[in-house]
């Protein structure tokens, strides 16, 4: 698939997110492309099952705390991600150390940024870190079962949360759609919420690394609160007012300078 046709795909679903329903004048305004270019999109996303298409337009199917999946998101804020994971990485200590990962862009690159480290054990429910991990003779990877979801590759349900919960880790680094200093870290969905719980209750220390579009945001289902958050790790680009509540609240903060240099 085309980038072009890949924003396209993903600017479809952020409007039915926003919206519920759109009607296919709006959407094709908006996208600047033909009513034949546009059915073929709708098609596409509805075959999918990530949209339903109506006889003016098409609606979101849960318009209330929907996410984009993976495979469309928005990978050009790629080098931001890279550097809060790489500030994350850096925060687990050298030497023998277990470190749990929910999926994600930017826990993907913590995992990243944690390949070559010498006695590193690496516990995630994420298929596309489990299998970026493998390759790494130096790691030591276990992968969790579960009911794994086709938006995030994450492997979700009561397999995957018991395994968090016999597994005791130095470290959970959390990926988040929302960080609030009011509520914590949140995410668009309930089970993933779950294992992200049973991951953080079982660590000695938690990180939640996110980039400043997620400060200051609340989404459907909770995982961690401000004081089971030992370190936040963001960018400069986060609501400075949000980014003091959460220090406030007990948080350590760490805003990555993405400023030009």
């Amino acid at each position: 698939m085309s980038n072009r046709r890949t924003d396209r795909m993903r600017h479809v679903l952020s409007l039915l997110r926003d919206r519920g329903e759109v009607g296919s004048a709006v959407l094709c305004a908006e996208l600047g492309v033909s009513v034949a270019t546009l059915r073929r999109d709708l098609a596409e996303l509805e075959e999918q099952g990530l949209l339903v298409r109506t006889h003016g337009g098409a609606r979101a199917l849960d318009p209330s705390g929907s996410e984009i999946p993976v495979r469309l998101r928005d990978h050009r804020m790629l080098a931001i991600k890279r550097r809060i994971a790489q500030h994350a990485a850096a925060l687990i200590p050298a030497g023998p150390h277990a470190v749990a990962l929910t999926g994600g862009i930017t826990t993907g690159e913590v995992a990243r940024a944690l390949r070559g480290r010498p006695h590193i054990t690496v516990v995630t429910n994420s298929l596309t870190i489990a299998a970026d991990c493998a390759v790494d003779a130096h790691m030591k990877v276990i992968a969790t079962g579960g009911l794994v979801r086709g938006n995030t590759l994450e492997a979700v349900g009561p397999m995957s949360e018991h395994a968090f919960q016999v597994i005791t880790v130095g470290t959970a680094v959390l990926g988040a759609d929302g960080m609030s200093a009011e509520i914590g870290a949140t995410t668009f969905d309930e089970a993933e919420a779950r294992t992200a719980i049973a991951m953080a209750a079982n660590a000695q220390r938690v990180i939640v690394a996110v980039d400043g579009s997620k400060i200051g945001k609340v989404t459907l289902a909770k995982m961690v609160s401000p004081r089971q958050i030992h370190h936040l790790v963001t960018d400069s680009t986060a609501d400075r007012q949000q980014v003091d509540g959460i220090a406030a609240a007990g948080v350590h903060v760490h805003v990555v300078d993405v400023g030009e240099d």
